[in-house]
Protein backbone atom coordinates (compact mmCIF):
# COMPACT_ATOMS: atom_id res chain seq x y z
CA UNK A 1 0.00 0.00 0.00
CA UNK A 2 1.23 3.50 -1.08
CA UNK A 3 0.75 6.61 0.48
CA UNK A 4 -0.54 9.31 -1.24
CA UNK A 5 -0.77 12.76 -1.62
CA UNK A 6 -2.16 16.03 -3.24
CA UNK A 7 0.66 18.10 -4.35
CA UNK A 8 -0.86 20.59 -6.68
CA UNK A 9 -4.29 22.65 -7.34
CA UNK A 10 -5.29 24.66 -9.65
CA UNK A 11 -8.51 27.26 -10.32
CA UNK A 12 -9.68 28.58 -13.73
CA UNK A 13 -12.02 31.46 -13.15
CA UNK A 14 -13.94 32.77 -16.64
CA UNK A 15 -13.79 36.58 -17.70
CA UNK A 16 -17.16 37.28 -17.30
CA UNK A 17 -18.95 38.09 -13.90
CA UNK A 18 -22.02 39.11 -12.87
CA UNK A 19 -23.03 41.01 -9.47
CA UNK A 20 -25.92 40.70 -7.90
CA UNK A 21 -27.03 43.97 -8.86
CA UNK A 22 -26.90 43.45 -12.46
CA UNK A 23 -28.66 39.94 -12.02
CA UNK A 24 -31.64 41.85 -10.25
CA UNK A 25 -32.21 44.38 -13.05
CA UNK A 26 -32.12 41.43 -15.66
CA UNK A 27 -34.59 39.11 -13.49
CA UNK A 28 -36.79 41.87 -12.66
CA UNK A 29 -36.80 43.04 -16.38
CA UNK A 30 -38.14 39.82 -17.18
CA UNK A 31 -40.65 39.92 -14.07
CA UNK A 32 -41.76 42.64 -15.32
CA UNK A 33 -42.08 41.20 -19.66
CA UNK A 34 -44.06 38.42 -18.23
CA UNK A 35 -46.87 39.58 -15.41
CA UNK A 36 -47.12 42.21 -18.57
CA UNK A 37 -47.94 39.26 -20.67
CA UNK A 38 -49.99 37.59 -18.05
CA UNK A 39 -51.68 41.06 -16.76
CA UNK A 40 -55.26 39.99 -17.23
CA UNK A 41 -54.82 36.51 -15.69
CA UNK A 42 -53.17 38.17 -12.62
CA UNK A 43 -55.89 40.61 -12.46
CA UNK A 44 -58.54 37.64 -12.33
CA UNK A 45 -56.20 35.86 -9.59
CA UNK A 46 -55.84 32.80 -11.67
CA UNK A 47 -52.09 33.42 -12.42
CA UNK A 48 -49.86 34.84 -9.87
CA UNK A 49 -47.17 37.17 -10.83
CA UNK A 50 -43.39 36.91 -10.51
CA UNK A 51 -42.33 38.87 -7.66
CA UNK A 52 -39.09 41.38 -8.02
CA UNK A 53 -35.82 39.84 -6.43
CA UNK A 54 -33.15 42.08 -5.06
CA UNK A 55 -29.92 42.40 -4.05
CA UNK A 56 -30.91 42.05 0.08
CA UNK A 57 -32.74 39.48 -0.67
CA UNK A 58 -29.63 37.44 -2.51
CA UNK A 59 -27.24 38.24 0.08
CA UNK A 60 -29.50 37.46 2.80
CA UNK A 61 -30.50 34.12 1.53
CA UNK A 62 -26.79 33.01 0.52
CA UNK A 63 -24.44 35.13 1.40
CA UNK A 64 -23.61 35.39 -2.33
CA UNK A 65 -22.60 38.64 -3.86
CA UNK A 66 -20.93 37.68 -7.45
CA UNK A 67 -20.81 34.99 -9.81
CA UNK A 68 -18.39 34.32 -12.71
CA UNK A 69 -19.98 33.09 -15.66
CA UNK A 70 -18.72 31.97 -19.23
CA UNK A 71 -21.46 33.92 -20.92
CA UNK A 72 -22.93 37.05 -19.25
CA UNK A 73 -24.77 38.73 -22.37
CA UNK A 74 -26.85 35.83 -22.62
CA UNK A 75 -27.96 35.34 -18.95
CA UNK A 76 -28.78 39.28 -18.80
CA UNK A 77 -30.80 39.42 -21.99
CA UNK A 78 -34.33 39.34 -19.95
CA UNK A 79 -36.05 37.86 -23.23
CA UNK A 80 -33.43 34.79 -23.07
CA UNK A 81 -32.32 34.17 -19.41
CA UNK A 82 -29.82 31.57 -20.45
CA UNK A 83 -25.82 31.90 -21.33
CA UNK A 84 -25.21 31.61 -25.34
CA UNK A 85 -22.42 29.14 -26.67
CA UNK A 86 -21.77 28.65 -30.56
CA UNK A 87 -21.73 25.12 -31.61
CA UNK A 88 -18.40 23.71 -31.56
CA UNK A 89 -17.55 22.15 -34.57
CA UNK A 90 -16.44 18.24 -33.37
CA UNK A 91 -13.14 18.69 -34.24
CA UNK A 92 -12.67 21.37 -31.29
CA UNK A 93 -12.10 21.43 -27.81
CA UNK A 94 -15.67 20.76 -26.07
CA UNK A 95 -15.96 23.95 -23.60
CA UNK A 96 -15.77 21.85 -20.51
CA UNK A 97 -12.57 20.33 -21.57
CA UNK A 98 -10.94 23.56 -22.58
CA UNK A 99 -12.07 25.49 -18.92
CA UNK A 100 -10.42 21.89 -17.37
CA UNK A 101 -7.28 22.29 -18.93
CA UNK A 102 -6.80 25.72 -18.22
CA UNK A 103 -7.02 24.47 -14.36
CA UNK A 104 -5.47 21.44 -15.14
CA UNK A 105 -2.41 23.25 -16.68
CA UNK A 106 -2.22 25.71 -12.94
CA UNK A 107 -2.43 22.57 -11.02
CA UNK A 108 0.26 20.77 -13.04
CA UNK A 109 2.80 23.70 -12.59
CA UNK A 110 2.07 24.16 -8.69
CA UNK A 111 2.59 20.24 -8.44
CA UNK A 112 6.21 20.93 -10.64
CA UNK A 113 4.47 17.96 -13.39
CA UNK A 114 3.90 17.79 -17.05
CA UNK A 115 0.63 16.42 -18.66
CA UNK A 116 2.62 13.28 -19.71
CA UNK A 117 3.46 12.50 -16.29
CA UNK A 118 -0.57 11.56 -15.19
CA UNK A 119 -1.45 8.02 -15.86
CA UNK A 120 -5.23 8.46 -14.53
CA UNK A 121 -8.15 12.07 -15.31
CA UNK A 122 -10.60 11.67 -13.61
CA UNK A 123 -13.32 14.36 -14.41
CA UNK A 124 -15.78 14.84 -11.69
CA UNK A 125 -18.67 17.09 -12.39
CA UNK A 126 -22.12 17.88 -11.35
CA UNK A 127 -22.76 18.60 -14.96
CA UNK A 128 -21.20 16.82 -18.19
CA UNK A 129 -21.90 18.62 -21.60
CA UNK A 130 -22.24 15.10 -23.64
CA UNK A 131 -23.04 11.76 -23.07
CA UNK A 132 -20.31 10.13 -24.96
CA UNK A 133 -17.07 10.37 -25.41
CA UNK A 134 -16.06 10.66 -21.87
CA UNK A 135 -15.03 14.27 -21.49
CA UNK A 136 -11.78 12.81 -19.35
CA UNK A 137 -10.48 11.20 -22.10
CA UNK A 138 -11.04 14.59 -24.09
CA UNK A 139 -8.96 16.31 -21.44
CA UNK A 140 -6.47 13.33 -21.11
CA UNK A 141 -6.02 13.76 -25.00
CA UNK A 142 -5.32 17.47 -24.74
CA UNK A 143 -2.96 16.97 -21.48
CA UNK A 144 -0.76 14.21 -23.36
CA UNK A 145 -1.63 12.17 -20.70
CA UNK A 146 -1.18 8.32 -20.08
CA UNK A 147 -3.14 5.81 -18.66
CA UNK A 148 -7.25 5.87 -18.62
CA UNK A 149 -9.31 8.31 -18.33
CA UNK A 150 -13.18 8.43 -16.69
CA UNK A 151 -16.24 10.41 -16.03
CA UNK A 152 -17.70 10.87 -12.41
CA UNK A 153 -21.22 12.49 -11.22
CA UNK A 154 -22.42 12.81 -7.85
CA UNK A 155 -23.37 16.50 -8.30
CA UNK A 156 -21.83 18.62 -5.72
CA UNK A 157 -19.84 16.02 -4.15
CA UNK A 158 -17.98 15.09 -7.09
CA UNK A 159 -14.67 16.50 -6.12
CA UNK A 160 -14.28 14.88 -3.15
CA UNK A 161 -15.55 11.20 -4.65
CA UNK A 162 -13.22 11.80 -7.27
CA UNK A 163 -10.31 12.32 -4.77
CA UNK A 164 -11.29 9.14 -2.55
CA UNK A 165 -11.25 7.36 -6.07
CA UNK A 166 -7.93 8.64 -7.54
CA UNK A 167 -6.80 7.85 -3.76
CA UNK A 168 -7.34 4.59 -3.68
CA UNK A 169 -5.42 3.69 -6.88
CA UNK A 170 -2.91 4.96 -5.85
CA UNK A 171 -2.65 3.07 -2.60
CA UNK A 172 -3.25 0.12 -4.39
CA UNK A 173 -0.77 1.06 -7.11
CA UNK A 174 -2.62 0.19 -9.89
CA UNK A 175 -1.71 4.00 -11.15
CA UNK A 176 0.97 6.37 -9.67
CA UNK A 177 -0.46 9.57 -10.50
CA UNK A 178 -3.97 11.31 -10.95
CA UNK A 179 -5.50 14.38 -11.67
CA UNK A 180 -9.31 15.14 -10.33
CA UNK A 181 -10.76 18.01 -12.87
CA UNK A 182 -14.19 19.86 -12.09
CA UNK A 183 -15.22 21.93 -14.60
CA UNK A 184 -18.51 23.17 -13.73
CA UNK A 185 -20.79 24.93 -15.90
CA UNK A 186 -22.99 25.83 -13.87
CA UNK A 187 -24.72 29.13 -16.31
CA UNK A 188 -26.46 26.37 -18.50
CA UNK A 189 -28.26 24.15 -15.93
CA UNK A 190 -29.62 26.86 -13.53
CA UNK A 191 -33.04 28.29 -13.97
CA UNK A 192 -32.57 31.97 -13.99
CA UNK A 193 -36.08 32.57 -14.51
CA UNK A 194 -36.96 31.44 -10.69
CA UNK A 195 -36.51 34.16 -7.79
CA UNK A 196 -35.80 31.21 -5.31
CA UNK A 197 -32.50 30.02 -7.07
CA UNK A 198 -31.73 32.23 -9.61
CA UNK A 199 -28.97 33.41 -8.00
CA UNK A 200 -27.28 30.23 -6.86
CA UNK A 201 -24.47 29.25 -9.56
CA UNK A 202 -21.50 30.42 -11.06
CA UNK A 203 -18.92 28.78 -13.84
CA UNK A 204 -15.67 27.75 -12.48
CA UNK A 205 -12.95 25.08 -12.72
CA UNK A 206 -10.46 22.62 -10.69
CA UNK A 207 -7.62 20.47 -10.66
CA UNK A 208 -6.33 18.93 -7.97
CA UNK A 209 -2.86 16.63 -8.43
CA UNK A 210 -2.47 13.57 -6.36
CA UNK A 211 0.59 11.25 -6.55
CA UNK A 212 2.42 8.52 -4.36
CA UNK A 213 3.96 10.04 -1.18
CA UNK A 214 6.84 8.82 -2.35
CA UNK A 215 7.24 11.17 -5.03
CA UNK A 216 5.96 14.38 -3.97
CA UNK A 217 8.48 16.84 -2.82
CA UNK A 218 5.82 19.38 -1.48
CA UNK A 219 1.89 19.10 -0.28
CA UNK A 220 -0.56 17.50 1.64
CA UNK A 221 -0.59 13.79 2.90
CA UNK A 222 -4.08 12.60 2.40
CA UNK A 223 -4.22 10.62 5.58
CA UNK A 224 -8.46 9.15 5.04
CA UNK A 225 -11.16 10.04 3.20
CA UNK A 226 -15.03 9.00 3.39
CA UNK A 227 -17.69 9.03 1.34
CA UNK A 228 -21.61 8.25 1.74
CA UNK A 229 -24.96 8.83 -0.23
CA UNK A 230 -28.53 8.61 1.06
CA UNK A 231 -30.84 9.14 -1.79
CA UNK A 232 -33.33 12.01 -1.52
CA UNK A 233 -35.64 13.87 -4.89
CA UNK A 234 -35.24 17.19 -2.78
CA UNK A 235 -32.21 18.62 -5.09
CA UNK A 236 -33.01 17.03 -8.60
CA UNK A 237 -32.84 17.46 -12.24
CA UNK A 238 -34.60 15.34 -14.37
CA UNK A 239 -34.23 14.23 -17.99
CA UNK A 240 -31.04 15.95 -18.45
CA UNK A 241 -30.15 16.03 -22.28
CA UNK A 242 -33.08 14.24 -22.70
CA UNK A 243 -34.49 17.84 -22.66
CA UNK A 244 -37.27 18.82 -25.24
CA UNK A 245 -37.53 22.49 -25.93
CA UNK A 246 -40.21 24.48 -27.81
CA UNK A 247 -39.57 26.37 -30.89
CA UNK A 248 -38.35 29.28 -28.75
CA UNK A 249 -35.76 27.19 -27.34
CA UNK A 250 -37.04 27.86 -24.12
CA UNK A 251 -37.55 24.34 -21.84
CA UNK A 252 -40.89 23.09 -21.73
CA UNK A 253 -40.76 22.12 -17.94
CA UNK A 254 -39.54 23.33 -15.53
CA UNK A 255 -38.05 20.25 -13.23
CA UNK A 256 -35.62 20.03 -16.68
CA UNK A 257 -33.17 22.66 -15.05
CA UNK A 258 -31.80 22.56 -11.11
CA UNK A 259 -34.88 22.12 -8.62
CA UNK A 260 -34.54 22.33 -5.19
CA UNK A 261 -36.50 21.89 -2.24
CA UNK A 262 -34.57 24.58 0.25
CA UNK A 263 -36.22 24.28 3.74
CA UNK A 264 -36.05 20.37 3.50
CA UNK A 265 -32.23 20.16 2.09
CA UNK A 266 -31.32 22.63 5.23
CA UNK A 267 -33.09 20.32 7.61
CA UNK A 268 -32.32 16.69 6.54
CA UNK A 269 -28.18 17.66 5.01
CA UNK A 270 -26.62 19.80 7.52
CA UNK A 271 -26.97 17.05 10.40
CA UNK A 272 -26.16 14.29 7.70
CA UNK A 273 -22.79 16.20 6.85
CA UNK A 274 -22.14 16.98 10.12
CA UNK A 275 -22.22 13.47 11.38
CA UNK A 276 -20.36 12.66 8.71
CA UNK A 277 -17.58 14.69 9.03
CA UNK A 278 -17.18 14.31 13.28
CA UNK A 279 -17.52 10.16 12.35
CA UNK A 280 -14.74 10.51 9.63
CA UNK A 281 -12.69 12.21 12.55
CA UNK A 282 -13.10 9.52 15.06
CA UNK A 283 -11.97 7.05 12.91
CA UNK A 284 -8.94 8.44 12.01
CA UNK A 285 -8.48 8.99 15.45
CA UNK A 286 -8.30 13.08 15.35
CA UNK A 287 -9.73 15.32 17.41
CA UNK A 288 -11.85 18.16 15.76
CA UNK A 289 -9.85 20.87 17.96
CA UNK A 290 -6.84 20.06 16.05
CA UNK A 291 -8.18 20.80 12.73
CA UNK A 292 -6.53 23.70 11.18
CA UNK A 293 -8.72 24.48 8.85
CA UNK A 294 -11.96 22.71 7.12
CA UNK A 295 -12.57 23.88 3.68
CA UNK A 296 -16.55 23.14 3.04
CA UNK A 297 -18.76 22.94 -0.02
CA UNK A 298 -19.42 26.80 -1.04
CA UNK A 299 -23.37 26.66 -1.17
CA UNK A 300 -24.65 29.09 1.62
CA UNK A 301 -23.13 30.86 4.28
CA UNK A 302 -26.14 29.87 6.82
CA UNK A 303 -25.59 26.08 5.91
CA UNK A 304 -21.77 26.40 6.46
CA UNK A 305 -21.77 28.34 9.74
CA UNK A 306 -24.18 25.48 10.79
CA UNK A 307 -21.64 22.92 10.18
CA UNK A 308 -18.42 24.38 11.54
CA UNK A 309 -20.14 25.16 14.63
CA UNK A 310 -21.29 21.39 14.90
CA UNK A 311 -18.33 19.89 14.24
CA UNK A 312 -15.85 22.15 16.00
CA UNK A 313 -18.28 22.74 19.05
CA UNK A 314 -17.73 26.37 19.01
CA UNK A 315 -18.12 29.37 16.76
CA UNK A 316 -15.09 29.34 14.24
CA UNK A 317 -12.41 32.06 14.46
CA UNK A 318 -11.66 34.11 11.41
CA UNK A 319 -9.79 32.01 8.87
CA UNK A 320 -10.73 28.34 10.59
CA UNK A 321 -13.94 27.76 8.05
CA UNK A 322 -13.26 30.15 5.20
CA UNK A 323 -16.43 31.00 2.69
CA UNK A 324 -15.64 32.11 -1.21
CA UNK A 325 -19.21 31.70 -2.39
CA UNK A 326 -19.27 35.67 -2.71
CA UNK A 327 -17.45 35.88 -4.98
CA UNK A 328 -18.19 32.66 -6.67
CA UNK A 329 -21.31 31.68 -5.74
CA UNK A 330 -21.97 28.09 -5.34
CA UNK A 331 -19.76 26.28 -7.98
CA UNK A 332 -21.13 22.85 -7.37
CA UNK A 333 -18.69 20.45 -6.80
CA UNK A 334 -15.93 23.07 -7.54
CA UNK A 335 -15.98 25.17 -4.79
CA UNK A 336 -14.34 23.30 -1.93
CA UNK A 337 -11.06 23.05 -3.80
CA UNK A 338 -11.42 26.61 -4.41
CA UNK A 339 -11.61 27.25 -0.65
CA UNK A 340 -8.10 24.76 0.03
CA UNK A 341 -6.38 26.53 -3.19
CA UNK A 342 -6.79 29.86 -1.65
CA UNK A 343 -6.35 29.35 1.80
CA UNK A 344 -3.92 26.27 2.17
CA UNK A 345 -0.79 27.92 1.67
CA UNK A 346 -0.47 29.04 5.02
CA UNK A 347 -0.55 26.30 7.02
CA UNK A 348 2.74 24.59 8.71
CA UNK A 349 4.35 21.32 8.61
CA UNK A 350 2.15 18.85 10.32
CA UNK A 351 -1.17 21.00 10.56
CA UNK A 352 -4.02 18.98 9.29
CA UNK A 353 -7.53 20.07 7.80
CA UNK A 354 -10.42 18.36 6.52
CA UNK A 355 -12.11 19.17 2.07
CA UNK A 356 -16.07 18.25 2.26
CA UNK A 357 -18.53 18.83 -0.32
CA UNK A 358 -22.02 17.62 0.04
CA UNK A 359 -25.26 18.24 -1.96
CA UNK A 360 -27.65 16.05 -4.51
CA UNK A 361 -27.95 12.64 -3.78
CA UNK A 362 -27.76 13.28 -0.58
CA UNK A 363 -24.27 12.51 -1.33
CA UNK A 364 -20.96 14.01 1.10
CA UNK A 365 -17.40 13.47 0.73
CA UNK A 366 -14.39 14.08 2.88
CA UNK A 367 -10.66 14.34 2.73
CA UNK A 368 -8.53 15.04 5.67
CA UNK A 369 -5.33 16.26 4.81
CA UNK A 370 -1.68 16.99 6.74
CA UNK A 371 0.62 19.45 5.19
CA UNK A 372 4.22 17.82 5.02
Amino acid sequence: MFKVAITGTGVFTPPEAISNDELVVAFNAYADRVNAANAEAIAAGSVEPIPHSSSEFIFKASGIESRYVMNKSGVLDPARMYPEFRQRSDDEPGIMAEMALRACETALANAGRKGDEIDLVICAASNMERAYPAIAIEIQKLLGAGGFAFDMNVACSSATFGIQAAADMIRAGSVRRAIVVNPEITSGHLEWRDRDCHFIFGDVATATVIERMEDATHGFEVLSTRCATEFSNNIRNNNGFLRKTRPDGMADRRDMQFMQEGRKVFKEVLPMVSAHILGHLSEAGIEAGSLRRLWLHQANKTMNDFIGRKVLGRDPVEGEQPNILQDYANTSSAGSIIAFDTYSGDLAAGETGLICSFGAGYSVGSVIVRRF
